[in-house]
């Protein structure tokens, strides 16, 4: 008896997706106005590092894909700002009473005043040019190092604005949750079929 022969073969293609930097005249604009007047707290923050004393600190980036599929690339847009109602839901989380892993929920909006420690939303959260409406995308939970955790999460637009500030919060609906984080930086103007994947990360350091 002859035995049928089967034969099996696989390919993979791989294709490379451009990705532009952003203008230089957005990157020096938001260089000067928005990531300048960090400097000094970074610098405190990373000598206390040094010097072995625990500190926490947040970066988060941009990229943009345009509904033509040509991405670019904003790189890290601002390292603002862990609220002080954010550290109390961590201290809750750690009794139990929230769950931390619902920090998840990335946040867009148009407001341009300064963060604050004392923020407790956006200051103009985008709605009806989400999609879908008056939903934040939901981010991923990850971490990138040991010590740093990590939430990716694209935005999807429907209509056109000037996204000018973003948030991590603790649920998917607009107008509510917990806000960990405020982000501004200088506008990116999306459209409809535009997306902005948004990462978030947090590093900790320990010391005594």
């Amino acid at each position: 008896m002859e035995l049928a022969r089967v034969g099996i073969s696989s390919s993979l293609g791989i294709r490379h997706i451009p990705c532009a930097k952003a203008p230089l005249s957005w990157r020096v604009k938001n260089l000067v106005t928005r990531r300048a007047p960090d400097v000094p707290r970074l610098l405190i923050a990373h000598a206390a590092r040094k010097a072995g004393v625990p500190v926490m600190l947040s970066r988060l980036s941009a990229k943009k894909r345009s509904k033509d599929g040509k991405w670019t690339d904003y790189g890290v847009i601002s390292t603002r700002v862990v609220t002080t109602a954010g550290v109390g839901f961590l201290v809750d989380a750690w009794q139990n009473l929230v769950e931390m892993e619902n920090m998840k929920y990335h946040g867009v909006g148009t407001g341009t005043n300064a963060e604050a420690s004392a923020d407790t939303a956006l200051q103009t959260e985008s709605t009806t040019i989400l999609n879908p409406d008056s939903t934040r995308a939901t981010g991923s939970l990850t971490e990138s190092a040991a010590n740093i955790f990590r939430t990716v999460g694209t935005v999807t637009f429907d209509g056109s604005g000037a996204i000018t500030e973003h948030g991590i919060f603790s649920q998917a609906a607009t107008g509510g949750g917990t806000l960990w984080d405020r982000s501004v930086f200088s506008a990116i103007n999306v459209i409809s079929g535009d997306n902005i994947q948004f990462t978030y990360d947090c590093t900790f350091t320990a010391g005594g």
